[in-house]
């Protein structure tokens, strides 16, 4: 015999919580396995402590940071922090010179370039260029170095007259050229070249320290940065080449000034490959060093320039987040990185975790003496609902970084009352139904309807309030946030695939079916008199003192509608006696 279709329903919904339950299982198995996860979330500051690092400005002589910008580097480094993917971190301003940044845990090397990183981004034109000097290692062991000579490049010495724009080599005093041709790749940060003035010229080096420049005056910047991703570089015809870059978006006035950048640069575009004009070239320089410096094939006038390199896909990520979250407005320098203990520590945790316990014990009993037999069904889900939520901040751990922190304990206490709740609604309409004098089988179904809906709109408030709180807040207030909007979904992820297919189920077994007094289902316990629309029907077989107790209720229950009907009712039947 062929099951009804609620009971096929049932299994089916049922099925799926496994799947997911099965694949959130094997998500995690997979990180902890390969992808360095683990089967304990991580935890936040306030828990288990973390690192600070004291970052202190780099100023040119006689500058002073102001109160602007130190916030205005607080909040960038908070977004950069954010964006590789670190939970639960603290950046504060300190006797307003430094800035603190506290992280859980131990950081990697990616998260300290992004903090660390001023990303102040300069594009420069290219007047001058040559070989740096190069370290040899001999047979002997000995380390010589080599100084190749001098491309034969057009260049004044003598500074003869006045710049016409940033590529005249007029920049090129004989002091410059005398520093260039005695500047050490080595010595960029003690040169503090990620300073200098961006109305002068630069003498600096590439990334590797393989090439020397002579920089022209700073003709955009990276303030005119609207947008930056990173990606693979695709060829004219579309594929891939497996190179990957980062993809910059200018302004509306970095494109204008782009633009006239690259026609210039593009007129000296030379046609013989023996002796190419270096000032074809444009140096985009980040922090003073020049991680790029392309050839003007073409003038580029959409304002969206790719920046291609010996870039991996960590590292172009890294750079298109500095570039995307804005420039700091000033160049800072890692003063210090300690060590820090958790501020709260586990004693925190632990008094946490046994009030979590204590409000989950007080829930079992509530419904154990409230709803007696049917309290098994709130037990069961409450421990699914638990078990889905515990794996996905594992998963979110490993995967996003997330940190568990005193604030996020607290928001999955609030998750157990919110979750015991759609429980309550569920079974008080189903008990509604009952008192209609509906079957248990039609009365898990038409009472689904109604409390579906009410579980619906009283999720998405929690769900709209949680995902205000985690945009607008910052640090652990947003781990509060984030645990109360997980825990909401996962609770109507639960009421739908394993309290109301349970209940289904468990409708058309012999205890709940029939009603037995220690089901929690029982229509006589329960008074069945409400009928609705205003419509009563006394209850058979009822005391007394439990029939008066079913008609308060029943008065109880009727809406507004129904009481005015009821008393239109009373009035017209008053009325036909007196008449009589």
């Amino acid at each position: 015999m062929a099951r009804s279709t609620p009971v096929r329903k049932a299994w089916r919904s049922l099925t799926w919580l496994g799947v997911i339950i099965v694949g959130l299982i094997a998500i995690n198995g997979a990180g902890v396995l390969w992808g360095g996860g683990s089967w304990v979330p991580k935890l936040a500051l306030d828990l288990e402590g973390g690192t600070q690092i004291i970052l202190a400005p780099q100023l040119e002589s006689g500058q002073t940071v102001t109160a602007e910008q130190l916030d205005q580097a607080v909040s960038i480094i908070r977004q950069r922090v954010d964006a590789s993917g670190v939970s639960e971190a603290e950046i504060s301003t300190q006797g307003g010179q430094n800035i603190v940044v506290a992280i859980p845990g131990v950081p990697d090397d990616q998260t300290i370039a992004r903090i660390e990183s001023s990303a102040k981004l300069e594009f420069r034109p290219v007047i001058y260029t040559d070989a740096a000097a190069n370290s040899a290692v001999g047979a002997d062991g000995s380390t010589s170095t080599a100084t190749p000579e001098p491309t034969p490049v057009p260049l004044s010495t003598e500074l003869t007259a006045s710049p016409t724009d940033a590529s005249d080599p007029s920049w090129v005093s004989p002091a410059l050229f005398d520093e260039f041709q005695n500047f050490d790749c080595s010595s960029i940060e003690e040169n503090q070249a990620n300073v200098a003035p961006s109305d002068q010229p630069l003498v600096t080096c590439d990334t590797s320290g393989i090439e020397k420049f002579i920089l022209g005056p700073v003709e955009v910047t990276g303030e005119q940065i609207s947008d930056a991703t990173s990606g693979q570089i695709s060829n004219s015809q579309g594929a891939s080449t497996g190179q990957w870059g980062v993809f910059i978006t200018f302004n509306e006035e970095g494109t204008k000034d782009f633009a006239e950048v690259t026609k210039r640069l593009f007129s000296y575009l030379s046609t013989d490959a023996a002796t190419p004009d270096p000032r074809n070239r444009f140096a985009i320089v980040l922090d003073g060093s020049v991680i790029s410096a392309p050839t003007t094939q073409g003038v580029i006038q959409d304002g969206r320039p790719q920046i291609s390199g010996s870039f991996t896909q960590e590292s172009a990520k890294t750079l298109a987040d500095q570039l995307k979250f804005g420039a700091l407005p000033i160049g800072f320098e890692i003063q210090s990185r300690d060590t820090i203990s958790a501020t709260l520590g586990s004693s925190q945790l632990l008094s946490g975790l046994i009030a979590g316990v204590i409000g989950l014990a007080l829930v079992v009993v509530y419904s154990l003496i409230q709803y007696r037999a049917l309290g098994s069904v709130t037990i069961a889900s409450l421990l699914i609902a638990a078990l889905i939520t515990y794996l996905l901040i594992a998963i979110l751990s490993w995967r996003q970084g997330y940190r568990l922190s005193l604030a996020g304990v607290a928001g999955l206490i609030v998750a157990i009352g919110i979750t015991a709740d759609s429980f309550i609604v569920y079974f008080e309409r189903i008990r509604d139904e009952l008192r209609d004098g509906k079957s248990l089988e039609s009365s898990v179904e038409a009472g689904w309807k109604r409390a579906f809906r009410t579980i619906l709109a009283s999720d998405a408030v929690n769900f709209l309030a949680a995902a205000i709180l985690f945009i607008l807040a910052v640090g652990n207030v947003r781990g509060f946030a984030l645990t109360l909007g997980l825990t909401t979904i996962v609770d109507l992820i639960v009421v739908s695939l394993f309290t109301h297919p349970v209940l289904q189920l468990l409708g058309r077994t012999r205890f709940f079916g029939e009603g037995h007094r220690f089901s929690g289902l029982d229509p006589k316990a329960l008074g069945a008199v409400y009928r609705g629309r205003a419509q009563f029907r006394e209850p058979v077989g009822v005391a007394e003192t439990k029939r008066a107790k079913s008609s308060r209720e029943a008065a109880r229950r009727q809406t507004i509608a129904e009481r005015k009907a009821a008393e239109a009712a009373g009035s017209s039947a008053s009325s036909e006696g007196k008449d009589s």
